[in-house]
């Protein structure tokens, strides 16, 4: 292992080893604790669907659905944006699911654990689905 610069022009050189070693050590724990593994979305199966009660001073009860990764069998909570999507989305539905984009990585809004959310169901876009634009695929 290389030693320590140490000297008067030292700085800028401790600065952009510490810099490439705080990198390293973020994309490492990243991909060992995030369910998709560093990747932006995955394909995942619909175990059941569910309502998460919503934070204060909210009350309402948003639509989620219990979804399993086919890529490590992992469990996740992935939320149905749109009205209606609700009963789009059945189970055994194969679904495509991507990070909902709350502050570095963490839950958006008022759903406490939701962290991802449905973005395709059966190979179909849910945008297209709840406008109308397509009709849903017999499976």
């Amino acid at each position: 292992m290389a030693n320590k610069s140490r000297g008067l022009g030292a700085a800028k050189k401790l600065q952009k080893r510490r810099k490439t070693f705080k990198l390293e050590s973020r994309t490492k724990l990243k991909k060992k604790v995030d369910p998709l593994a560093g990747s932006s979305q995955a394909k995942a199966i619909v175990l059941e669907k569910i309502q998460i009660e919503a934070k204060q001073p909210n009350s309402a009860m948003r639509k989620c659905a219990r979804v399993q990764l086919v890529k490590n069998g992992k469990q996740i909570t992935a939320f149905m944006p749109g009205d209606g999507a609700l009963k789009l989305i059945n189970e055994h539905d194969e679904v495509i699911v991507e990070c909902i984009g709350g502050k570095m990585g963490r839950a958006k809004g008022d759903m406490p654990g939701v962290r991802w959310q449905v973005i395709k169901v059966n190979d179909q876009s849910l945008n297209a689905l709840l406008r109308g634009k397509l009709e849903k695929a017999r499976r």
